[in-house]
């Protein structure tokens, strides 16, 4: 039996057209991007037209965006340098971010960097805007906003336009984790008003180990990584060259197809979700159930039963990956902190579906006639 991959909210598969883009740098354009000879010349080039690409379709400045490790690293530089750098003494997050995010908060208050506090969310796992105007017009410090543009694991998409608006009323910094729409969405972050958004070249086809951090134009941070002066003066150490690429070859062709994939994607969603209404008796879904919702995520709650507790492990060995909304291990029951927060019922049992375009009905069938064998 051929693998069923659902987990494309973790990582996706490298796309061949990116993986052609990418070779050459790997082989025969391996010169240090550094040097001052053809070779490091020509390597240089090639990263910064990756760059201008990358602008260009983000609708920002070329010299507003940075290659980074991934959205973990971008993450950690934005909060970083709100607080190093701009003066930001508190940090309004939410309980259902990201750990790059609710971790790096934790540590910087552990160290009486900062103070922080959670933004009340609406009983669908939507960011309560009305209470993060409140905190921040009865805050007497500059804040650091930090909200995710979409739930990696619940699929919420934040209305950034609008949490923009409300920072900038309040001069507080906003820092949006924009790892799971970056390659999804158009974006046009000139428009969207934020400071910092964090992107991830593997969530879109692209490669593991890139991405970037766009940092507004109208702020002066400081290094996060010191050494040769790559990236501006901002990330010492030569450069991901044939990750860059990849990177920006991948957001290439998925602007390029972007109707067309998410059409198919929504739609595959959207009989999923039918097919285990269908099937599943006591089936039901967390988040947002509106448009305001990745295409691309469906959080599934399962009735909790002898059986059910251990599906990951039974659609795992029936070759079907999918993640859990619950996690054991070690007979342990770790739980997510996302359910937790939005859906703490005792009596189910949550599981993530995750699509791209390489997915079928098939799949799907396949997929919902094992849950309920399983179950």
């Amino acid at each position: 039996m051929n693998r069923i991959y659902f987990d494309n909210a973790a990582t996706t598969e490298l796309d061949k057209d990116v993986l052609d883009a990418m070779l050459p740098y790997m082989t025969s354009h391996f010169g240090n991007p550094s040097s001052i000879y053809s070779y490091g010349r020509e390597t240089r080039l090639a990263i910064e037209n990756a760059r201008k690409s990358v602008a260009k379709l983000l609708g920002v400045h070329p010299g507003e965006i940075f290659f980074t490790s991934g959205g973990t690293e971008s993450n950690n530089t934005a909060i970083l340098a709100s607080i190093r750098d701009l003066g930001c003494s508190h940090i309004l997050t939410s309980s259902i971010e990201h750990d790059a995010v609710l971790n790096t908060v934790a540590y910087y208050r552990k160290q009486d960097s900062v103070t922080s506090s959670f933004v009340k969310l609406l009983p669908n796992g939507q960011v309560d805007i009305n209470d993060l105007e409140n905190q921040l017009a009865s805050c007497n410090k500059k804040c650091l906003v930090s909200l995710m543009h979409a739930n990696n694991e619940i699929g919420n998409i934040l209305d950034i336009q609008k949490v923009s608006t409300v920072c900038k009323k309040y001069n507080a910094i906003f820092h949006s984790d924009c790892v799971q729409t970056v390659g999804h969405y158009p974006l046009d972050l000139t428009k969207s008003g934020v400071h910092f958004i964090s992107g991830s070249g593997h969530k879109f086809n692209g490669p593991k180990g890139i991405g970037i951090l766009f940092v507004n134009h109208s702020l002066k941070i400081r290094p996060f990584i010191y050494g040769g002066g790559q990236e501006r003066n901002m990330r010492a150490g030569t450069e991901n060259i044939y990750g860059i690429i990849g990177f920006a070859k991948a957001l290439e062709l998925s602007m390029l197809n972007f109707e067309k994939n998410m059409n198919y994607i929504q739609s595959l969603k959207a009989y999923t979700t039918q097919q285990l209404q269908q099937t599943i008796e006591g089936v039901s879904f967390n988040g947002d159930t509106s448009e305001n919702s990745l295409y691309t995520v469906l959080s599934v709650s399962l009735p909790k039963t002898e059986k059910s507790e251990m599906i990951l492990f039974g659609l795992d060995i029936n070759n079907i990956c999918v993640s859990g909304g619950s996690a054991c291990s070690s007979g342990a029951d770790q739980g997510s902190h996302v359910i937790r927060t939005i859906n703490n019922n005792p009596n189910q049992v949550t599981i993530r579906i995750s699509f791209c375009k390489n997915n079928t009905r098939q799949e799907v069938d396949t997929l919902v006639s094992k849950i309920k064998e399983l179950i």
